[in-house]
């Protein structure tokens, strides 16, 4: 029980839990945000890219993703890899090369 301005506030013990349960064992690993798809076919490409050019992202593909947030996740992305990139936009494409 809990004593609020109200008065005595009691709760009702439910019988088992409120919500389900999984062993943690079981639970997945690693972030996989709602970017994962577009980063992990950005990534690809830009690995393949040979030296000197860039990868051209259509925006209208990015499915609703605001520039300023893909470009975060790029960066956080490549971080991760260990690999230095450079981005730029323009109204149409993100692209993204290796410095």
């Amino acid at each position: 029980m809990l004593k609020s301005s109200y008065g005595i506030i009691s709760f009702m013990k439910k019988d088992g839990p409120h919500f389900g349960r999984v062993r943690v064992k079981d639970l997945p690993t690693g972030r996989r945000g709602k970017h994962f798809d577009l980063l992990r076919k950005i990534l690809e490409d830009l690995t393949n890219a040979p030296s000197g050019s860039a990868v051209r992202v259509p925006l209208e593909e990015t499915g609703g993703t605001g520039l300023a947030n893909l470009r975060s996740a790029v960066n956080r992305a490549t971080r991760a890899k260990g690999l230095k990139v450079e981005t730029q936009s323009d109204e149409k494409y993100f692209y993204v090369w290796k410095s």
